[in-house]
């Protein structure tokens, strides 16, 4: 794919902000400021930066730890939402208040280098509107973990009706046209990298090897992944609600085929089956196949009833950011 050309601001200076969301991640709030600063600071073609760090709701001291690094250096905005919203709500937070004209989204764990952020920007500055990072290794997971991960990138890709990327996470940079998309939709259960590859713009993929976990635990368990999962493919695909209605489809079918031959051998040899363990092969097998479309349906029905209801995607219990920021005085910041 080539740049469009509208991407970046080719041959003229602008402005970054890195967005990362932070659950409980008081062991990495230290070393993912220092790496981003010194990312940022590194970049060329960029005249200032923002660093937008949110806190999830955390129940440890990461919200102290946020607040202690933005009373320091002004580029710091700490946004602090109510509760423990998500991480995809999380984000979504971050890039409603990243003001910077190229947005760089981060998980906080550092599994992500953000020593890719300078690559990107030049990508950008080339003409991409996206710049998304496909990853070539995972260190420090389990064969469970990849087997899993793989499935779901391949699973979602085949089901969803957007190209999505192969072995890609939220890492990726957004230029500010394709952020003011994101933010225009509110849709609550969020699937970005999805909804990224909906918005369209000219996109391009970086390679790098992704590095294990700097500090705590994964807040990614198999439930969450599964749920996730879940979303990723009922928010962009139909095939679940068509796929009850070919297995409703087959599974008549087998029983028409099944009341022909048991007619046949009444008539013809006048032999009654007993049939007792047919029958009630029959009654569970039916039965099931009735309770999976019932389920399917309560999924989408129940997006339905979450997204009706219009509460907003989050709250915000507070924003520290010290004046006068790096993009403060931006024309296209105030949106």
């Amino acid at each position: 794919m080539t740049g469009g050309g509208s991407g970046g601001r080719v041959g003229g200076m602008s402005t970054l902000s890195v967005v990362a969301p932070l659950y409980n991640e008081e062991g990495n709030v230290a070393e993912l400021v220092r790496r981003l600063r010194a990312a940022a600071d590194a970049t060329p073609g960029i005249d200032g930066y923002e660093l937008v760090l949110v806190d999830d709701g955390s129940t440890d001291r990461t919200a102290e730890l946020l607040l202690a690094a933005a009373a320091i250096d002004p580029r710091i905005v700490v946004v602090r939402l109510s509760r423990n919203f998500g991480h995809q709500l999380a984000a979504t937070a971050g890039l409603d208040t990243a003001r910077g004209d190229a947005v760089v989204l981060i998980d906080a764990d550092l599994q992500d280098p953000p020593e890719l952020i300078p690559a990107m920007v030049e990508r950008w500055q080339a003409g991409f509107d996206v710049v998304y990072a496909v990853r070539r290794s995972r260190r420090g997971e389990s064969r469970f973990k990849l087997w899993t991960a793989g499935l779901f990138y391949r699973t979602t890709r085949r089901l969803t009706k957007v190209a999505i990327p192969v072995d890609t996470g939220d890492f990726r940079l957004m230029s500010r046209r394709v952020v003011d998309a994101l933010t225009a939709i509110r849709e609550r259960h969020r699937f970005i990298r999805g909804l990224v590859s909906w918005v369209g713009f000219p996109q391009t993929a970086i390679e790098y090897d992704r590095d294990a976990r700097y500090a705590g635990t994964t807040k990614y368990p198999v439930s969450k992944m599964l749920r996730f999962a879940l979303d990723g493919i009922t928010s962009f695909s139909d095939v679940p609600l068509r796929f009850a209605s070919y297995f409703g489809f087959v599974v008549s079918g087998i029983a028409f085929v099944v009341a022909l031959v048991e007619i046949g051998v009444r008539i013809f040899t006048g032999y009654n089956l007993p049939g007792y363990t047919s029958t009630i092969f029959a009654i569970l097998f039916l039965g099931g196949v009735q309770l999976i479309g019932i389920g399917i349906l309560g999924e989408y029905v129940g997006r339905i009833y979450e997204e009706i209801k219009g509460r907003p995607l989050y709250l915000i219990a507070q924003i520290a950011r010290a004046e006068p920021a790096p993009v403060a005085e931006l024309t296209n910041a105030e949106r």
